[in-house]
């Protein structure tokens, strides 16, 4: 393993793991046996008797006994205030099953400051022992300084920042500006307005960083609400959520809104699910003049062609494998059996050479990443590796955030953000990877969880 010299000086580390199955996530996959740690950084990773040499008086000895070690999860797409406020319950059962009237009253709105960190110190604790190091807010703003439950607007953006600063967050996060309303209308010149003259705290380094910006173009195929090439089954082909009296007013407004976006050095995250919507996004995101690693969310349906220019201009894709066995029914129902070829294609978007971040979105989905992992090498169509799907939860949301340099992978000089989990994976089956323990969770180099 390559090493940087500050590093392979040193004479003892904080902590040692040895014989276990180090998967690495570096540029090659290497398999490694041990890891050392110290002061929250990677201080080697190789063999153990690369890595035991630095074992000293005051270091903490964990033997693997086998079991597999991870870069710490980064789920690149979750809602952390709502899930501290919803879990356990997930929006996806009640998309599937809604509540009977006698269910329980819906959860009170989110009014305070303490109410608001209260369900992010909430999320982290449910997060830590999922060994989820880093996460994204997919939009926080004043498009929902008056929303419903109180968990996006720009507040949220306030309490996040505050909460870093004293040190109490357990994951690091970003987080997308929004300024229209979550999964509803939005119109250019109100976006053109909070663009302009909304300022979001500043980062806190290593833990809190506003990247840029969430626009909705789409809702979803299954509610009819995405805009498709493919007529759905009961007529029509959705459209646009943006304001505009036809659909190509619909289109330039949702195009400017990328453009101005881009042209004020953000990076923008579009929520996009039909096939006109991602075709239509992609090319504003690929026009001319830089790109800041612009990514489509979601992407229910996107054709080849929109995949190739992607991976032309950079362009990421960011969906939910649980999705699929969650929602693929209803996708079939609203659209028919043949859209499957173009659903959620994340197998087509690798052999294209499409950055692709893995996540759950939740509390749409459960937040569990083993599911995810699982769900996508089980697919029939679309079937991910083992390895290909950890660098989606891992290393490509690092890329994603702008913080692959300094995470997302297992490698000398990087931050410590690991997780181990109890069986060698390489000997698991996908159907019980959701079942296997996640032991011991560290966050630049602080243990937040362990059995």
């Amino acid at each position: 393993m390559s090493r940087m010299g500050s590093w392979a000086d040193l004479d003892s580390a904080d902590l040692v793991m040895t014989g276990g199955t180090v998967h690495t996530v570096d540029s090659a996959d290497q398999i490694a046996e041990a890891i050392a740690v110290t002061a929250g950084r990677v201080a080697r990773v190789g063999t153990d008797e690369e890595v035991t040499c630095l074992i000293g008086p005051r270091t903490r000895v964990v033997r693997l006994g086998g079991r597999s070690v991870l870069p710490g999860i980064n789920d690149s797409h979750l809602h952390g205030t709502w899930l501290g406020q919803m879990w356990p319950s997930l929006l996806i059962d009640q998309l599937i099953a809604p509540p009977s009237a006698d269910a329980p009253a819906r959860r009170v709105r989110l009014e305070t400051s303490a109410q608001r960190r209260a369900a992010i110190l909430r999320a982290c604790q449910l997060l830590a022992p999922l060994g989820v190091t880093s996460y994204t807010e997919p939009g926080l703003g004043p498009g929902e300084d008056e929303g419903q439950s109180g968990c996006f607007g720009s507040a949220v953006l306030s309490d996040y920042a505050d909460l870093a600063a004293e040190g109490r967050l357990n994951a690091r996060v970003t987080a997308l500006m929004l300024f229209g309303e979550l999964d509803g209308p939005s119109s250019l010149p109100v976006f053109l307005t909070g663009l302009g003259g909304f300022t979001p705290p500043g980062d806190i380094p290593g833990w809190f960083h506003v990247s840029g910006v969430k626009i909705f173009a789409d809702g979803i195929p299954p509610l009819g609400t995405a805009w498709t090439d493919e007529p759905y089954t009961g007529g029509g082909h959705g459209g646009l959520l943006i304001e505009g009296k036809t659909d190509e007013d619909r289109e330039a407004a949702l195009v400017a809104m990328i453009g101005a976006a881009r042209a004020a050095g953000h990076q923008v995250g579009v929520h996009a699910t039909g096939s006109r919507t991602t075709r239509v996004v992609v090319g504003a995101l690929a026009a001319p003049g830089g790109g800041q690693r612009h990514y489509v969310i979601h992407g229910d349906l996107i054709h080849p062609e929109t995949l190739a220019r992607m991976a032309a201009a950079g362009i990421g894709l960011n969906t939910q494998p649980g999705l699929v066995n969650a929602a693929g029914g209803m996708l079939k129902e609203a659209l028919g059996e043949t859209v499957m070829e173009h659903a959620w294609p994340v197998g087509d978007a690798l052999e294209a050479r499409v950055p692709l971040c893995l996540s759950s979105d939740a509390p749409v989905l459960t937040p569990d990443w083993r599911q995810g992992v699982a769900a996508a090498m089980t697919r029939p169509e679309q079937r991910l590796t083992f390895a290909q799907a950890l660098r989606g939860y891992t290393m490509t949301p690092a890329w994603q955030d702008g913080a692959d340099s300094w995470k997302g992978s297992l490698e000398d000089g990087k931050v410590a953000d690991l997780c181990v989990l109890e069986t060698n994976l390489a000997e698991t089956e996908p159907e019980a990877l959701p079942q296997v323990p996640v032991s011991l969770t560290m966050v630049d180099g602080r243990i937040v969880h362990e059995l």
